[in-house]
């Protein structure tokens, strides 16, 4: 099999010139978003909670911020990347053209992943502005942030196919991605909670993902490392799984 590597490359720099033209949007929006929860959560609720786990608050934190902006940024660009062509009728000229259906995921996921990695080292470099950061396991630490950002890209890519309107590719961010971030330790540990509900929130899949994250910044986490992995994985194969149906199908990119 023969990858058409000019194909790709076309598309996926495409898609990085238009996150250049939206360089406010896509960059410096989250990176001021950011401080701001640096000054609330970090100063205000910080002051009054010291310590979670051996680790400061400030520092605790930044992993769950990294992983919120990492979700939202990586479904939107995925989403209106691929959404866009179906609105302006494109997408059959990119149906049409000399690339498969893997090499059209490989570019627009590839991009929107790209973003959003990007988005998050420099979260990370913000956040070292407020915080005194020491990464305990870095190479475990730029694994997660890929393989995240590469699974949420796919999840995005999913949502812009699913999309009838630019409505519906804000309500699954909005209603589903951002409440269960919240709630799943972005900004406590789920051990804080009482055992009902610490039992209840275990079936929060963004849990696992922020905990192995958490784990590889401080060695410490909710649930264990390999557990986190493999959630990790098993949702990236999923949203693997549903693009090659979608394509297979036809569904919503034909009609």
């Amino acid at each position: 099999m023969t990858i058409n590597g000019y194909g790709i490359w076309a598309i996926y720099r495409f898609e990085m010139a238009r996150a250049l033209r939206t360089v406010w949007q896509s960059l410096v929006t989250p990176v001021i978003t950011t401080a701001l929860y640096f000054v609330v959560f970090g100063s205000a609720i910080g002051s009054r909670m010291t310590e979670i786990d051996g680790v400061p608050y400030g520092a605790f934190i930044v992993p769950g911020l990294i992983m919120l902006s990492l979700f939202t940024q990586s479904i939107f660009n995925a989403s209106f990347g691929i959404y866009f062509p179906k609105f302006t009728g494109t997408i059959y000229e990119i149906l049409s053209a000399p690339v498969s259906p893997l090499e059209i995921v490989a570019a627009y996921v590839g991009a929107a992943a790209t973003k959003s990695a990007i988005l998050g080292l420099i979260i990370l470099a913000t956040a070292t502005l407020f915080v005194p950061l020491h990464i305990l396991h870095p190479v475990w630490m730029l694994a997660f942030l890929v393989l995240i950002s590469v699974t949420f890209s796919l999840f995005g890519f999913i949502i812009g196919i699913w999309a009838d309107g630019f409505e519906q590719l804000q309500m699954i961010p909005m209603l589903v991605v951002t409440p269960l971030t919240f709630l799943g330790g972005s900004f406590y540990s789920i051990d804080m909670l009482p055992p009902v509900w610490r039992t209840v929130t275990l079936f929060n899949p963004v849990v696992y993902l922020i905990s192995g994250f958490r784990w590889a910044f401080f060695g410490t986490s909710d649930v264990g490392v390999v557990i986190s992995m493999s959630a990790t994985l098993g949702f990236f194969f999923t949203c693997l799984a549903v693009v090659g149906w979608m394509f297979k199908t036809g569904y919503r990119l034909k009609s």
